[in-house]
């Protein structure tokens, strides 16, 4: 039987109805989904190791509107620990943009075949796999407890994560391993996805007191970011460390605050530990309505009684959001760290602290005095990028 022969004109309009139609599709894939039919939310807290982010992503995480995962790219760094961060800047990305899309397949290179939601990093943080679908340790609108969701939900089978992701609004995403912006700009063209940035930077002499408390815990990430080809790096005398990350976030904030991309408007947004710490209830409102979200009344309770604890922390709750004293934990350093240090990371990541707002100082004795403010004040907003049109556009 002879089939009937088609044009070329009605070939090519199939041709070109059918990719009209795949992009139709491509297009739909992320923005638009749980109940209510609102565009989903892909937010990416964006900092560095003990900058505040495990706080900032707990601010997220225990929104009843959020789902949250804490530094899924670990899994990428565990696996291909040989590599160094610009060379895994893709495994990276790929990874994030499918968690992002609620394709928790991507996890199938780093992690074993079978597998419960404990193989995931941190997963215990997220109070979203702690709550319906995933397990009924808590109700959705509650506040979690890692303590309490680890014995109760660690043997879940790992599915329930997607199923758990695709029931919320937004999808947040810790990660501390980009050292630049422009490796994002796929994700942030990317029709699938809806996608805001929080740049979270600390004071580097803060960092630098931080790091030192936990320098075994990031000895092979610090190999990483030094390139080391699979060598841990526990002891850094040199600060080789500090100062990268110093040089990635002025390379970041660089980026989206001098002549950034249009379509980076609306999209960014820089915020200091420190003024999370100085008014806190002020600066998260701030967060939450730039990236779609409204404070509780039940958040904000937690949030007042997470802030203003008895203290800095212990050192064994390095990695862990319990109560303390927000701005004496911001200062801390100012009373542990020796000058000679201090002068040496202010030499190293002077563009960072012009850049971000923070004093240096030039003495011990101006190291000592807390009534010697080294965070230059700011307005709100201050951070993010505005144009002239800024305020009628819409992200």
């Amino acid at each position: 039987m002879r089939l009937p022969r088609v044009s070329g004109t009605v070939v090519t309009a199939l041709l070109l109805a059918q990719t009209c139609l795949l992009l139709f599709l491509v297009s739909r894939q992320g923005p638009w989904y749980p109940a209510g039919g609102k565009q989903r939310v892909h937010v990416l807290v964006l900092s560095s190791w003990r900058s505040g982010s495990s706080f900032v992503g707990q601010l997220f995480s225990q929104h009843p509107d959020v789902f949250y995962l804490m530094e899924p790219a670990w899994h990428v760094w565990a696996a291909l620990s040989q590599g160094s961060a610009p060379a895994l800047h893709m495994a990276v990305r790929d990874l994030v943009r499918s968690v992002f899309l609620c394709d928790m397949d991507v996890f199938d290179a780093y992690l074993p075949w079978r597998r419960n939601l404990s193989d995931l990093f941190q997963w215990a943080v997220s109070r979203a796999l702690c709550s319906p679908p995933a397990c009924s340790a808590f109700s959705r609108d509650a506040i979690s407890s890692e303590a309490v969701c680890k014995p109760l939900c660690a043997r879940r089978p790992f599915g329930l994560a997607q199923e758990a992701c695709r029931s919320y609004s937004h999808v947040v995403l810790k990660e501390v391993r980009f050292f630049n912006l422009q490796v994002l700009y796929p994700l942030l063209n990317d029709p699938a996805l809806n996608l805001r940035i929080v740049h979270l930077v600390r004071d580097p002499r803060a960092v630098l007191r931080s790091r030192e408390q936990t320098a075994k815990a990031l000895a092979r990430d610090n190999g990483i970011v030094l390139g080391t080809n699979g060598t841990w790096v526990e002891a850094d005398p040199r600060l080789r460390v500090v100062s990268e990350v110093c040089r990635s976030h002025v390379r970041i904030a660089e980026a989206a605050l001098h002549k950034p991309p249009p379509f980076l408007q609306g999209r960014y947004l820089l915020v200091r530990f420190e003024d999370l710490a100085r008014e806190p209830l002020r600066e998260i409102r701030a967060l939450y309505a730039f990236t779609g979200l409204s404070l509780t009344p039940q958040l904000e309770s937690w949030i007042h009684n997470i802030t203003h604890g008895s203290g800095p922390g212990a050192r064994r709750e390095a990695f862990k959001t319990t109560s303390r004293d927000a701005h004496n934990v911001s200062q801390a350093w100012r009373h542990s760290l020796p000058f000679s240090k201090i002068r040496r990371v202010q030499e190293l990541c002077a563009g960072a602290l012009q850049l971000l707002g923070y004093r240096p100082v030039y003495s011990e004795d101006e190291q000592r005095d807390l009534n010697l403010d080294l965070v230059v004040p700011r307005g709100p907003s201050s951070f993010r990028w505005a144009s002239p049109t800024d305020e009628h556009s819409k992200p």
